[in-house]
Parts: C-alpha cells; structure tokens; sequence
C-alpha cells in the first residue's frame, strides 16, 4: 500500500485517517515506553513468587533495556528495507507474544528470555512507529500537535509505567503487568490494518550485516559494562573490559559506516549539526532521569513505606505536567521559536527540578520538596523530548526515516540503561561512605557497643536517602550540560511565516515535500539534494532518482506558494 503524499503538497489531500493512525502509533509507542518502568514496582513481587536472588534480579530491567538498545539500528534499518508498515505490525504481534511467554514464566530464566525477546521486537516496532509519524505528519501546526502526544508520551510513558505498574501489582498480579501488553497489542494491530498508510520498502537494497554485527556488539558491551559496574563496580576488570570492547566496537562502526555500500547508520544522518545535537541532548537528558524514577521509587517505597498503588499515584503530577506541557506548551510554539529555544529552558527547569531533591530526607516532604520538582521535571521534560523528537527526524528522506528514528530511540535507551549503571554506582557507593562513618560514630558514642536496631535502621534510611541525593545532584549536573548541547548544537531556525496552508508558509510546504531546510550558515545540503545527485554512498541509482524527485516535487511546491507574491521574502 502506497504512502500518501506529504500534506500540503500541491496536488494532493491529506490522508483523512491520519489522526486514527496517530492514535495507533502512540498506542504501540505508549506500550514499549512504559515496559521499561512498569516492572520496576512489581518486582519485588516476582522476586520472591520465582525465587531470584539480589544479584540476579536486576535482569529483569537488563535484559529488555539491552536487547532494545543493541538492536534498534537494525530494527530502523530493516524498517526502510522492508517497509515501516510490515515492519510494525511484525513487532506487535512479536511483541505480544513475548509479553505472554513473560508473564507465565515459572522461573526466573524464562522471565529473562522473554524480557530480552520483549526488547527485542520493541527494537522493531520503536523506529518504525516514529518513522511512520514522520513521514505522515510533514506540515507545521500539524506536525507540532502529532509531535506534541508523541513526545508526551515519550516523555511520560515511564512514570505512567510506574502508575500501571502499582495499580496491577497491588489489584491484581505481578504478571499483569506483562499480559497487559497482549491486548494493547492486539488492538494497534487491528489498528494499523485498517489505518496505516505505507510505501514498500527498498527490496533491492541490502542489509548491512558487518555494521550490524559491530553498532550492535558495540551497544549491547556498552550498556552491559555499564549495568555490571553497579554489583563488580566500575574499576572491575570485567566492566573495563566490557567498556574498552564497546568502545573499540563502536569506532569499527563508524569507520566500517563510511565505507559500507548501504551504511546500516548513513554518516550523513549524523553528520547534520542540529540532528547530532539532538540525539546527544536526548541522551543526556534520559541520562540523568531514568535515574530519578529508580531512587523515587524506592524511596516512597522503603523509606516511607509506600504501597505500589501509593507509589504510582505519587508520580501522577509528574505525568499530567509533562502531558500538558507537551500538548498545550511545546506543540503550540514549535512551529513560532527556534527548537533550542524549547530545549534549552526545559533542561534549566529539569536541572532545577533535581536540585530540588538534593535537599530530601527520611522524614516525609511530598508537599514541600517531591511535588514542586515533578512539577519543575515535567515541564522541563515536556519542553525537551517533543522538540528533540521533532527536531531530530525532521527533513529526513523517507527512505532513511527508519534509521532517523531507530537512532532517537537508540540514544534514549541506551541513555536509561548508562543513567542507571552510572548513578546507582553513585548513589550505592555513596551510601556505603555514609554508612561506614555513620555508624561507627553511633558504635563510639554507645561505648563500642552494638548499635540499637532503631537507630541503625534509622541511619541506614538516612544513608540511602543521601545516596539518592548524592546521584540525583549529578543528574542535575548533567542537565547543565544538556542546555549547552542543545544551546550550542541544535541551530534550526524557526519556520518562516508566510502564506502556507497551515500557517507554515513556505518553509512548510519544503517540509511536505520532505526536504531538508539548508543551514547557509553552514552549507549543508539537504538529504534529498545529497542523495540525488549521488545516490545512497554513490551507489544506489533508484534512490538518486527518488530524491530528484523530491526537489523537483518540492520546488514546484514552493512555486506554487510563492506565485502569488511579487516579493522574494
């Protein structure tokens, strides 16, 4: 089934079922977001049904970041081979089955596999959800509303995770929280039958297996390394050799990237100063807040006593803020400022919002501390993941929007998975130091007696929530640095106003056509332009042809809006 033509074009309607396929993306995009989160509250509970140890335990999470974060590049990249459309509905129903195997699991191992097989398809159907958004979404207004829910969603899915993950656990069962997936699953397949508009793939084209074998192994040693440096810590041999390889892998890729045929990651797709801005301000940002939602929730949990449902509920304002800022704040002003305008703010109000927790304590301080920071993170969130997303795929050939979007997600899951090695190791050793001293303290003033089990229990509360302070201040470090990234990198300008059928003018009508707007500053060409005249790499003449076309298509476009006016500007 062919892909309508971009909205705005001349000679063309938009697809009338565009916002019921948007409501199926976001359905599918909501599923493989909120798994990395929802079995956080619940696996307390599956550990003591299945028996796993302390150590083992955090496989549960590994295993689904590992294989979504290793495996997104060629889960894109087999989406504009084989098509976005066949591509999505494959990692539905892949996706559902896993989930299913998951939730009967009757040990541990099972478990395991499943969550390594849910990450796996979610690899597949992540790029092609956002892909599928992009190239059905081209034109300003619209583009920021579509764009809006998705970033939202993005930017929310892991603490509505937690909420779901609460309310299943305590009303129902743990494994809920994994067969939930299998009748989400079935109706954005039903969904996608009926309401997704595709173009074939690139059946001629071939996959680029070395890139994979390398982008891959290097991803999955990375984000493996970073996960063993909590229990084996960071100066391990292990973890620095796991670190070493996948940094050795990952310079093989990009050497091996420019000399591929058909690149598994483009070197242009990266080589754009705005899009890399992007995608390292997503993950810097993922960075420094999937740490956030793992200290919050062990902190309502074990140090305030919090129920699952409790817990959830806790991270409610958090959700309505980044939904709404999303929507109603980032959607309407990305077509009217320039991205870094967004971006650069809401990292600032991020940052502010974790500074903020640095000042916790056992005692209870909802109200007065935890309130005011989700509030300050949600906002800050909602003003950073829409635009990023945005920013990031915009202006890209469909024919690499697969890719584009595999590595917005890439940079986001790969992100969590490092955020979470490194500020756990933080937060862990941290703890220990205060531990040490602390307690040794109290064993002096009670004459080098034991410790009375009250007030050890009471330091070792103090001791993990310091910290969770301690990482928590780092994050807001990092955020610091997401605002230069963004300020600094991402140099898109604002649309150009002007007389375009959504208010877009011009500038959005050369994004109807799927073009990429040029930075004169830098002299860079847009996608098109470069596969046009040389085709992928020099070597695919078919896709030369596409993207001539694309300029031609676009510059008629732009001639037909600007007829009407005598004046160049």
């Amino acid at each position: 089934m062919e892909c309508p033509r971009p909205d705005g074009v001349a000679g063309s309607a938009p697809d009338p079922r565009r916002w019921w396929g948007l409501v199926v993306i976001a359905l599918a995009q909501l599923m493989v977001v909120l798994d990395s989160t929802i079995v956080n509250i619940a696996l307390p509970s599956a550990q003591r049904e299945l028996g796993m140890s302390d150590t083992n335990r955090q496989w549960v999470i590994t295993a689904y970041t590992l294989a979504f974060g290793g495996l997104l590049l060629l889960g894109g990249r087999i989406a504009d081979l084989v098509g976005r459309k066949t591509t999505f509905m494959v990692g539905l129903v892949g996706f559902a089955v896993a989930s299913g195997l998951g939730g009967a699991a009757t040990g541990s191992g099972l478990l395991f596999g499943a969550r390594a097989l849910q990450g796996a398809f979610a690899a597949l159907l992540a790029p092609s959800a956002l892909s599928l958004l992009t190239t059905t979404f081209t034109l300003g207004k619209e583009r920021g509303k579509a764009f809006g829910i998705y970033g939202a969603i993005a930017g929310g899915g892991s603490a509505i995770g937690l909420i779901a993950g609460g309310l299943l656990t305590e009303y129902l069962d743990w494994r809920w929280c994994l067969y939930v997936n299998v009748p989400v699953a079935a109706v954005a397949l039903t969904g996608a039958s009926v309401v997704l508009r595709d173009r074939p793939g690139r059946r001629h084209a071939r996959l680029d297996v070395p890139g994979a074998a390398l982008g891959c192994g290097g991803l999955v040693a990375l984000v493996y390394g970073c996960s063993e440096a909590g229990p084996r810590g960071w100066s391990s041999g292990p973890v620095l050799g796991l670190l070493a390889g996948g940094a050795a892998l990952l310079a093989l890729f990009a050497w091996w990237q420019t000399r591929a045929r058909h690149p598994l990651l483009p070197p242009h797709i990266v080589r754009d100063r705005t899009r890399a801005g992007s995608f390292l301000t997503m993950a810097l940002t993922v960075i420094a807040m999937f740490g956030m939602f793992l200290f919050m929730t062990y902190y309502f949990q074990v140090v305030l006593g919090y129920s699952p449902v409790k817990t959830g509920m806790a991270f409610l304002p958090l959700t309505v803020t980044i939904v709404v800022g999303s929507t109603q704040i980032s959607a309407r002003l990305l077509h009217r400022l320039a991205p870094r305008l967004l971006m650069v703010p809401g990292a600032l109000l991020v940052s502010a919002g974790l500074y903020l927790l640095t000042f916790l304590t056992a005692r209870s301080a909802y109200a007065t501390h935890v309130l005011p920071a989700e509030l300050l993170v949600g906002l800050g969130m909602s003003l950073v993941f829409m635009p990023v997303t945005a920013t990031a795929t915009k202006g890209v050939a469909p024919h690499d929007a697969g890719v584009t979007s595999a590595t917005v997600n890439t940079a986001q899951q790969v992100g969590g998975s490092i955020g979470t090695a490194l500020l756990n190791t933080i937060a862990t050793s941290a703890t220990a130091t205060y531990l040490t001293s602390r307690l040794a303290d109290a064993a002096r003033r009670n004459g080098g007696g034991a410790v009375p089990p009250a007030q050890r229990a009471a330091i070792v509360h103090d001791g993990v929530v310091h910290g969770f302070t301690v990482a928590i201040g780092i994050g807001a470090a990092i955020m610091l640095l997401t605002a230069a990234v963004a300020g600094l990198m991402v140099t898109a300008r604002p649309p150009r106003p002007g007389p375009g059928p959504d208010g877009g003018g011009a500038a959005g009508v050369r994004d109807g056509a799927v073009v990429h707007e040029e930075h004169s500053e830098h002299g860079e060409h847009g996608e098109h332009g470069e596969h046009g005249e040389h085709g992928e790499e020099g070597g695919d003449r078919e896709e030369g042809e596409e993207g001539k076309d694309g300029e031609h298509e676009a510059e008629g476009a732009r001639g037909s809006v600007r007829r009407p006016s005598a004046d160049p500007g």
